[in-house]
């Protein structure tokens, strides 16, 4: 079994900082993207920030500048830094994880269960 766990989340207010952290659980061999999306009430999902095991790395414009993501593979980790927090940062941030390769076969877009962000002052 293949488990997302986020961590990180929680309450700031604009123009601070904070790390999301995210590792899989399992026996997994590799993964081929991590990423994050979020949620804000009343909107869909959204791509935030994603990096593939080649090193692609996507942005959502809204965040280019301001958040960086970075893996680290040993561990099947991922990691958020988002730098100069605004109120419409605010959401439920999820962790996703695609093509891992698990003992039995591969396992394909799975996701954490969220942690919320809210940037208020």
């Amino acid at each position: 079994q293949v488990q997302l766990m986020e961590s990180g989340g929680g309450l700031v207010q604009p123009g601070e900082s904070l790390r999301l952290s995210c590792a899989a659980s399992g026996t997994i061999f590799s993964i081929h993207a991590m990423g994050w999306y979020r949620q804000a009430p009343g909107k869909q999902r959204e791509l935030v920030a994603e990096m593939t095991r080649p090193g692609r790395i996507t942005y959502a414009d809204s965040v280019k500048g301001r958040f960086t993501i970075t893996r680290d593979d040993a561990k099947n980790t991922v990691y958020l830094q988002m730098n100069n927090l605004k109120p419409e940062d605010t959401a439920v941030y999820y962790c996703n994880a695609d093509r891992a390769v698990v003992a039995g076969g591969i396992v394909n877009d799975f996701w954490g269960q969220g942690t919320q962000v809210t940037v208020s002052s």
